[in-house]
């Protein structure tokens, strides 16, 4: 080899290792995401609950077959959980807002057991961000409140306040069903609707929210809706539980057009990682694969299966209990698949951080957070139930975010809103 070969031979060797010594390796990767992963605040918009899971002999201290509880809360190092009072839509008349007002009440009650009386020194409930910094710096987990379904107040705009004193901080005045209040995304499959947006008395709703200082949740109204709820209130909007329309086509993701509205609002859309709202096609696939495999564990079960129509059209009673099969129908039937080989691949973190990443490249990194629906019928591969909550830093730490950025994704941002909402309602106030 002549001196000019040796030279050429040289300086390709360095480039070679300057290039891998600067490529992170998976094990380094690892430990850079635990460390950001302890240092965050990670915050979930969306949690729901089964109040037969909040009593003293069944509760969120025992490792539950449910996704969500303390065990699996500190194992996976998910810090705050933001429980849902879900009520499902039903007649709209005094019968129906009484009994889902009692509903309500049942589930605001078996939050504030847990945080009380069961399991004080673990949890604790937040209803500032002050309060969310304040208790994950005493070590314990941190309970908040949501409402789905604005159905519970009836006719009554004072039940907005009594539910904000109780701890609620955002409100989505419909789901699925059209609501007194305002349409749902669901009428985008009949184009039936029943308000062309919002009705008088949820527009009144509006105005209450921003007074008391309750966040307006955009996930489950129409887009009309919306439109008219950003257009009237005083205050940033969130979508509590939504991904990018663009990625996927379903009506309870935002499209570009809802996404700019929410942007120049000041709000912030949580992408949930619900696996027909993040990649439908590869869901639809999948589940298609699995039906003969799915319907034999049913059987041997003796489960009834229903698909996602099927469910909408449920009472809540029946629906909870669904959910909860759900989950052992389907970790019985992946275990069955995943030993096959070839099989269509699942909705996993990646698909998930898909549109994350498309989130912040269209409105910025100031507008995005992260959900998961769990105990809803959401949860993905890698993100099953909060003990993996981990997986969604490590992921956000090989796409290149940066720690304030993961911190922004995981809570800052949401917090952001609920201090700007606060604020908002003390000027209201004085």
């Amino acid at each position: 080899m002549n001196k000019k070969s040796m030279l050429y031979f040289g300086l390709i060797l360095t480039l070679t290792v300057s290039c891998k010594s600067e490529t992170p390796k998976e094990d380094e990767l690892i430990a850079k995401a635990k460390e950001i992963h302890k240092r965050v605040i990670t915050l979930d918009t969306h949690c729901d609950i089964n109040v037969k899971n909040f009593t003293d002999s069944l509760n969120y201290t025992q490792d539950l077959d449910t996704q969500i509880t303390l065990p699996k809360m500190k194992s996976g190092g998910l810090d705050v959980a933001w429980f849902i009072v879900y009520t499902g839509q039903d007649s709209l008349n005094d019968a129906g807002y009484k009994k889902a007002y009692d509903n309500a009440m049942s589930k605001f009650k078996a939050i504030h057991k847990l945080v009380e009386e069961i399991a004080p020194n673990d949890i604790e409930l937040a209803v500032t961000s002050d309060d969310v910094r304040r208790i994950n710096a005493k070590g314990k987990k941190v309970a908040m409140i949501g409402i789905e379904n604005g159905y519970p107040i009836g006719l009554d705009i004072s039940n907005v306040e009594k539910f904000y004193n109780l701890g609620a901080r955002y409100m989505s005045l419909s789901h699925n069903g059209h609501s007194q209040l305002c349409d749902s995304n669901t009428g985008e499959s009949d184009d039936v609707w029943l308000h062309n947006g919002l009705s008088d008395l949820g527009k009144e709703v509006i105005t209450e929210m921003n007074r008391v200082g309750m966040m307006i949740d955009v996930s489950h109204p129409s887009k009309e809706s919306m439109k008219q709820m950003i257009e009237l209130s005083k205050a940033p909007i969130i979508a509590s539980h939504s991904s990018a329309r663009a990625l996927c086509n379903h009506s309870r993701n935002l499209d570009d057009e809802q996404l700019s509205w929410l942007k120049e609002n000041g709000g912030v859309v949580q992408t949930v990682a619900f696996t027909s709202y993040l990649n439908t096609e590869k869901n639809d696939t999948r589940n298609a694969a699995m039906e003969d495999i799915r319907k034999s564990v049913t059987d041997s079960l003796g489960i009834t299966w229903y698909n996602w129509g099927e469910f909408k059209k449920l009472d809540e009673q029946t629906q909870m209990e669904f959910i909860e099969n759900r989950k052992r129908v389907m970790d019985i039937t992946n275990e069955k698949v995943n030993q096959i080989e070839g099989f269509p691949k699942a909705v996993n973190v990646d698909d998930f951080v898909n549109h994350i990443d498309y989130l912040v490249e269209k409105i910025g990194i100031d507008h995005v957070g992260i959900s998961s629906d769990f105990d809803g019928g959401g949860g993905i591969e890698g993100w099953s139930d909060a003990s993996e909550t981990f997986n969604v830093t490590l992921e956000l730490v090989k796409r290149g975010y940066t720690e304030s950025q993961i911190e922004q994704l995981w809570s800052g941002n949401l917090l952001r809103v609920l201090d700007d909402v606060e604020a908002v309602a003390k000027n209201i106030q004085s």
